[in-house]
C-alpha cells in the first residue's frame, strides 16, 4: 500500500510511509501554518530562535531516529506544544540549559541554531541592556553601604614620609606634620578664627586705641595670629596624644592603620616630647596673646580630648558627646579671645568673659559646632562600623544602629533654633535666617534618609557630604552677614548720607548735654544718703 506524500506547508513533503502512528496522527491533526507577515522581521526571527532552543531533552537524536521523523521545525514545534501542556510547572531556564551542544537543529528558516551561538545571536548570548546595567550596577552599589573613605592628610603624609630617605629633613617634618592630623586641626582653628570674626568690634582689624585702652599685644592683628597659632599647635599636640595612646588599635582599622606610629616612622618617645612642646608653646600663645581665660579652655580642651575621649572610645558610647564637647570648646576661644580685647579694666575676669552680656553668642557658636559633630560622625562611622567594632572601639554605629540614626537626625533638627539664636543675639543680619534655613534643610533631609534606611541606600554616605559641606557653608554665611557689615553699602544703595548720621548723633549729645535725657539714663540711679 503506497501512502501519498503529505503537503504540510509549502516546500515541505513528507512520506506517510516514514511515520509512527502517532506522529502521523499529531501531523494531520494540525492545521497548515498560514503565512503571514509581522510588522518587525527581527522580531520574528528571534522568535523563532528561542522556540527552537528551548528543546527538551526528549528531543534528541535517539528519539527521532527512533520513529524516523526529519527533524524539521514544524515537527519539533507540534511535539513541543504537546509537552508544554502536559509540564506546564517545568522552568523555562531548566529547560534551556538542558539542550546539549551537539544538537544540530535548524530554526524555522533553516539557520542553524549553533551557528547562531556562535555568531553571538541575543537568544543563545543575551547581552544585557546599558540601562539595565546601570541600574544593577547601581542597586548593588547602595545595598552594600561600605565605600572606600578617601584617605586623610595624615595618612597621605606618612605614605610621603615613608618614601624619603630615613636622613632625610623633608621625612622628618612630613612624619611630625603627620602627627597633627592637619585636616582637623585647620578645622579646628576655622572655627576658633570664625566666632573671633563674628564679636560684635566695629573695626575688626584696626581698633582705635581712643576708644579702650588696650594692652601692647592686644591689637586685632595680632591677637588674631596669637589665636591662629596657639590654637593650632594646642589641637596638634592633643592629636598627637591622641596617637601616642592607641597605635595597637589604630593598626586594626583602615582608616588609620597608616598613621606614624602605626608604622614606625618615628619613636613613642619623640612623639611625647613633640606633644608636650607644641602643648607647651600653644598655651602660652594664647596666654600672651589673648587672655588667660582662652587658655585655660585650650588646656582643658587638651585634657579632655587626649586623656579623657581617647580612652572613652573603648569603653563606652557616651565618647560621641565628649567628642562633641571638644569641638565646641574653639569657637567659645574664639569668641573670648575678641571680647577680652574690649574689656575694661574691673571687668575682664573669666566670668564676666563667659557669661557678660556679649556671651550668648559665643555660645551659640558653640552649640552649634556641638551639634553639628553627630550627623558629621555618625555617618562616618556607619560606613566603617564593622572596623571599629574590631578595634575594640564603643560605637553606635554597631551597638546600636537605630539610636545612631535618631542622634544624627535629633542634632540636625536643633541646627534650626541654634542658627535662629544667632540673629536673636544681634550676631548676624536677617538675611543668614534665609540661607541658614537652606543649608540646615538639607542637612536635615540627609539625617533623616540616614535615619529611614538606616543608613542603606547610600544614605550615610549623603549625609557625610552634606555634614562636610554644611559647616563651611554656615561658617562662610555667619561672616558675610554679621550685624552691621553691609550697612555703608546700605547707605549707599539708599542715597543716606554719613553727615545725616553724623547730624543725628550731634543732636543727640547736645541734647545729653542740656539734661533732656540723661546720658546714663540706662543706668540705676544711687539712692542719696
Amino acid at each position: 500500500m503506497a501512502f501519498p506524500l503529505l503537503m504540510l506547508r509549502t516546500g515541505v513533503a513528507l512520506d506517510a510511509a516514514a511515520l509512527c502512528s502517532r506522529c502521523f496522527t499529531l501531523l494531520i491533526s494540525q492545521p497548515a501554518d498560514v503565512s503571514r507577515r509581522g510588522f518587525s522581521t527581527t522580531r520574528v526571527l528571534q522568535n523563532a530562535e528561542y522556540r527552537a532552543t528551548i528543546l527538551p531533552k526528549v528531543l534528541q537524536q535517539a528519539y527521532l531516529s527512533s520513529c524516523g521523523l526529519p527533524r524539521s521545525s514544524l515537527s519539533q514545534r507540534v511535539v513541543v506544544q504537546r509537552l508544554r501542556k502536559e509540564s506546564q510547572h517545568t522552568d523555562r531556564s531548566a529547560l534551556f540549559h538542558s539542550v546539549p551542544p551537539s544538537i544540530d537543529t535548524q530554526s524555522s528558516f533553516g539557520t542553524p541554531i549553533e551557528a547562531n551561538r556562535k555568531h553571538g545571536s541575543p537568544a543563545t548570548s543575551p547581552k544585557e541592556l546599558p540601562h539595565r546595567r546601570r541600574q544593577r550596577l547601581k542597586a548593588e552599589q547602595e545595598a552594600n553601604s561600605k565605600y572606600e573613605i578617601r584617605p586623610d592628610a595624615s595618612t597621605r603624609l606618612s605614605t610621603i614620609s615613608s618614601s624619603l630617605p630615613k636622613t632625610s629633613l623633608r621625612r622628618t617634618m612630613a612624619t611630625f606634620l603627620a602627627l597633627t592630623k592637619p585636616n582637623l586641626s585647620f578645622l579646628v582653628v576655622l572655627t576658633a578664627t570664625t566666632a573671633y570674626g563674628l564679636y560684635p568690634i566695629p573695626t575688626l582689624l584696626a581698633l582705635d586705641p581712643s576708644v579702650t585702652p588696650l594692652p601692647a599685644l592686644s591689637t586685632s592683628t595680632l591677637t588674631f595670629l596669637y589665636l591662629t597659632t596657639g590654637t593650632f599647635l594646642s589641637s596638634a599636640s592633643a592629636n598627637t596624644l591622641n596617637m601616642l595612646f592607641e597605635p595597637q588599635h589604630d593598626a586594626r582599622m583602615t582608616r588609620t592603620r597608616n598613621r606614624p606610629l602605626v608604622r614606625k616612622l618615628l619613636s613613642p618617645k619623640a612623639a611625647l616630647l613633640f606633644a608636650a612642646l607644641t602643648g607647651t608653646v600653644g598655651i602660652i600663645a594664647l596666654y600672651m596673646g589673648t587672655n588667660p581665660t582662652v587658655a585655660a579652655l585650650s588646656a582643658f580642651n587638651l585634657f579632655l580630648y587626649a586623656f579623657v575621649y581617647t580612652p572613652l572610645k573603648r569603653i563606652s558610647p557616651i565618647n560621641t558627646w565628649v567628642g562633641a564637647i571638644v569641638g565646641g570648646i574653639p569657637p567659645l576661644m574664639g569668641w573670648i579671645a575678641a571680647t577680652g580685647q574690649t574689656a575694661t579694666t574691673g571687668h575682664d575676669t573669666w566670668r564676666d568673659l563667659l557669661f557678660g552680656p556679649d556671651s550668648p553668642g559665643g555660645w551659640l557658636m558653640a552649640a552649634i559646632l556641638f551639634a553639628w559633630q553627630f550627623p558629621h560622625f555618625n555617618s562616618l562611622s556607619h560606613t566603617i562600623r564593622e572596623e571599629y567594632k574590631n578595634a575594640g572601639y564603643k560605637m553606635l554605629a554597631w551597638m546600636n544602629p537605630a539610636r545612631n540614626g535618631r542622634v544624627a537626625l535629633r542634632y540636625s533638627i536643633l541646627m534650626f533654633p541654634l542658627c535662629a539664636g544667632l540673629w536673636w543675639a544681634g550676631v548676624v543680619d536677617k538675611g543668614f535666617l534665609i540661607g541658614g534655613t537652606l543649608v540646615n534643610c538639607w542637612l536635615a533631609k540627609e539625617a533623616y534618609r540616614f535615619w529611614k534606611f538606616q543608613g542603606a541606600g547610600g544614605s550615610a554616605r549623603g549625609l557625610f557630604w552634606a555634614s562636610v559641606w554644611h559647616l563651611p557653608l554656615l561658617m562662610v554665611g555667619t561672616l558675610i552677614t554679621k550685624k552691621g557689615i553691609w550697612d555703608g553699602v546700605w547707605r549707599r544703595v539708599f542715597g543716606e548720607d554719613e553727615e545725616d548720621i553724623e547730624d543725628e548723633e550731634f543732636e543727640q549729645d547736645e541734647m545729653e548735654e542740656e539734661g533732656n535725657v540723661p546720658a546714663d539714663a540706662s543706668l540705676p540711679m544711687k539712692p542719696i544718703p
